[in-house]
């Protein structure tokens, strides 16, 4: 069974930074796609940033400058570093991966729990 276990999620004021990990345990060969979607209250879920692969790249236009998504093949884990951090990007921030090689089957559209991101004025 593979999991998506994010941290780095906090506290922070208006301009700060902050930086998420997500890693991906389990038996796994590899990872195509990898992103960071965001939920704040009474607002449906929306992508923050996508990775694929091979290090293409694309954000939400309301994080664009701000954040940078990366992400380590090797350790199976994807990274948010998020800048000049707003009010409006107070959310829970959720990692996903959309398909997950293992050694014994797919995995589709795997989800990791969250972790807040509050920020202050």
């Amino acid at each position: 069974q593979v999991q998506l276990v994010e941290s780095g999620g906090g506290l922070v004021q208006v301009g700060g930074s902050l930086r998420l990990s997500c890693a991906a345990s389990g038996s796994i060969l590899g990872i195509n796609a990898m992103g960071w979607y965001r939920q704040a209250p009474g607002k449906q879920r929306e992508l923050v940033a996508v990775i694929t692969s091979g290090g293409t790249t694309n954000y939400a236009d309301s994080v664009k400058g701000r954040f940078t998504i990366s992400r380590d093949n090797a350790k199976n884990t994807v990274y948010l570093q998020m800048n000049s951090l707003k009010p409006e990007d107070t959310a829970v921030y959720y990692c996903n991966a959309n398909r997950i090689r293992t050694l014994t089957h797919w995995e589709y559209d795997v989800w990791g729990q969250g972790t807040q991101v509050t920020v202050s004025s």
